[in-house]
């Protein structure tokens, strides 16, 4: 119990050191805030459709803050409708398409629409639609406007909206291939560390075989071997970062094993499973939670290289990566480099942060600080 106590007061002390480093506390509230706006963006971004992929091609290459005006027109098949919760977090599926208009008048039972130009030289044509074909006419709910703050890309989709779903790839495998590391890792690590001898010898030698083939390397290899896709990504990445959790695992099992309580544990004959369990994992959660913050960020990296790559998540699921692939070229066009700066910056700005958190908490938890 004594040992449960003092685990519990330099965990707290642990926390307020952090909380003192303000630069930690920034970098942990922007990642509270990413993932807060990943998890339920659908309800803040302006393109809630599944993907945020809906296609406007007549507003493609918008400049940042652009506004445009919608004219909603019936879909001849409808999409079939999910229920709240699915588009809360999937999207909706609209019932009608958005037409981009410059002005519109009404026509006896047509509607005559001037087509949007991104050009104010360029003529505008009229284009003459059946009321019976516009979407709520009845009730004057047929008319949307949209403010494209972040531009939209060629295919005329808003960068906004799928920066903003995109993170959810990145903060997913992150998170994912975290846990499959520390799964495998802290296993090994416990098994090499508590029996030693040709356990150690052995696990010992898997450690350094893997550590000695280039991690990207490995991980293209794994992905070409299993496919493409989501959930191959999230085994790909974990797959590769177990080893550095199952060294430091080892090396504070080696320290740990050797103290009076574990030895009090063997002599009332608790079951090695229950010694690693519950005597030496919880020990090691200190080291373990520093290197899952960097872990977390070389997740992110990892997998925008992949998708970067053509190798990582598929189209139409938007990645920073996939967007940064995608508008790449545009850096040479005066006035289109923000479409690959921006994803490029979004993985930036979140590694950066992660690298910060993980500092801080490395800090916080070095015992030979000063106390609070």
């Amino acid at each position: 119990m004594s040992k449960k106590i003092q685990n519990k007061s330099l965990n707290q002390l642990a926390w307020l050191r952090f909380r003192k480093n303000k630069l930690a506390m920034i970098s942990l509230s922007f990642v509270i805030f990413i993932t807060f706006l990943s998890i339920f963006g659908y309800v803040f971004i302006s393109d809630n459709t599944p993907d945020a992929n809906q296609q406007i091609l007549e507003i493609s290459m918008l400049k940042p803050g652009s506004k445009v005006n919608f004219i909603k027109i019936k879909r001849l098949n409808a999409l079939e409708k999910h229920g709240f919760l699915s588009e809360l977090f999937v999207g909706e599926n609209k019932s009608y398409q958005l037409m981009p208009y410059l002005s519109y008048e009404t026509e006896g039972e047509d509607v005559r629409v001037k087509e949007f130009t991104k050009d104010s030289l360029l003529e505008s044509f009229y284009q003459v639609i059946p009321q019976s074909k516009i979407y709520h006419f009845e009730t004057k709910d047929f008319i949307e406007q949209r403010i494209f703050w972040l531009g939209t890309d060629k295919f005329g989709r808003d960068i906004l909206s799928r920066l903003v779903i995109g993170s959810r790839v990145s903060l997913s495998v992150g998170l994912i291939s975290v846990l499959i590391s520390l799964l495998i890792g802290m296993s090994l690590g416990a098994l090499a560390g508590y029996f030693g001898g040709k356990v150690d010898a052995f696990i010992m030698w898997i450690i350094n075989v893997t550590w000695s083939i280039p991690t990207l390397l490995l991980v293209i290899a794994i992905t070409l071997a299993i496919g493409k896709g989501f959930v191959q990504i999230f085994i790909a990445v974990g797959m590769t970062m177990w080893v550095e959790v199952a060294r430091v695992v080892r090396g504070q099992v080696l320290s740990i094993k050797e103290k009076e309580y574990i030895e009090a544990a063997k002599a009332l004959a608790y079951s090695h499973s229950r010694i690693i369990r519950k005597h030496i994992i919880p020990n090691v959660l200190s080291p373990i939670i520093v290197i899952s913050a960097a872990n977390f960020a070389s997740a992110i990296l990892m997998e925008a290289g992949l998708s970067f790559l053509g190798i990582g998540v598929q189209p139409p699921t938007p990645s920073w990566g996939t967007m940064i692939k995608e508008n790449y070229g545009y850096i040479v066009f005066d006035g289109a480099e923000y479409m690959a700066i921006i994803p490029g910056l979004a993985i930036m700005l979140l590694v950066l942060a992660f690298i910060l958190v993980g500092n801080g908490l490395r800090d916080a938890f070095d015992t030979k600080a000063n106390s609070y």
